[in-house]
């Protein structure tokens, strides 16, 4: 089963893609040591590092959370049909998205709430879909949730630099059209959800990154967003993705957050680890270490 319960909260795992992202960790994690990937190759292969060709594995997916009778989704993907030529793969993608998501029983219109942990292009897609040669939301009744400093660090219009980068087009068709329908929500700092669920900003990875912490009863999870991009960043926090804005402020945040995690006994689910997705974890001397995984079967 792709769904499972925490507290009062039940958590679907709605697959878009998972596989090679088409980068060593040299290209992905510049300036980490080979040696710490040949050292846990034994466990890292195959959900996380391909056998053969040392390619990075990684899943793009959204977690649709049911709470207090709101239906609720945390990051929308990469999206069908967009012009992304920075991602030769992504470009006018064809995924069966929408069929996933009908298959954990959930309709686009019965969707209360969107929440784009940060801005960045595999994380905001399918906030839109293309009909009739526009595009227009792809929850008409949600309320999407963004990152105020993501949204002004985002905008073209703004920063114009970010319209030859990895997010070209990306704020034109997944973000405008949302907020020309009247559906943004914008936040800063923290923003109470509901009664089991809090935003916290986690800055580094872009300047309004996110977390969403879950407290129900006596149990914790954590939705990373980007937090870590792989399980070796547990007994590695240090180290970052080459996606990482701001690596020092990136390395505080994951040490911030994998303390709160390993504290609260509280399950984590980074937005692309592949394999099993989830994850406990605990202190280990100056960093941290794999508690257990699950409870999601592995891709």
């Amino acid at each position: 089963m792709n769904e499972i319960t925490i507290g009062d909260v039940t958590v679907a795992r709605v697959e878009e893609l998972h596989g090679p992202v088409g980068m060593t960790p040299e290209q992905f994690f510049p300036g980490w040591p080979d040696r710490d990937w040949q050292d846990n190759r034994d466990w890292l292969v195959p959900d996380h590092l391909g056998a053969e060709d040392r390619i990075v594995q990684v899943a793009f997916q959204t977690f649709a959370l049911r709470s207090e009778g709101r239906i609720i989704l945390v990051d929308t993907g990469i999206g069908n049909d967009k012009t992304r030529s920075a991602v030769p793969a992504w470009d006018h993608l064809s995924s069966g998205y929408l069929d996933n998501l009908a298959r954990a029983g959930i309709r686009p219109e019965e969707v209360d709430l969107v929440i784009n942990t940060h801005l960045h292009v595999d994380h905001i897609g399918w906030n839109t879909r293309l009909e009739g040669g526009r595009w227009v939301p792809t929850f008409p009744n949600a309320t999407y949730l963004m990152p105020r400093l993501d949204v002004e660090h985002f905008d073209p219009s703004k920063n114009p630099d970010i319209a030859n980068g990895v997010n070209a087009g990306a704020f034109e068709d997944s973000v405008e059209p949302i907020r020309a329908a009247g559906l943004v929500q914008l936040w800063e700092g923290e923003h109470t959800v509901d009664g089991n669920l809090r935003l916290v900003a986690a800055p580094g990875h872009t300047p309004g990154a996110s977390v969403l912490q879950l407290t129900s009863g006596t149990d914790r999870a954590l939705f990373a967003g980007d937090l870590m991009h792989t399980p070796l960043q547990v007994s590695h926090p240090d180290h970052h993705s080459c996606f990482c804005e701001d690596p020092a402020t990136a390395r505080t945040t994951r040490r911030d957050l994998l303390g709160w995690a390993a504290d609260n006994t509280a399950l984590i689910l980074p937005a692309h680890f592949s394999g099993q997705t989830a994850l406990e974890v605990v202190r280990s001397g100056s960093a941290f270490a794999i508690k257990d995984w699950g409870p999601f079967p592995a891709y």
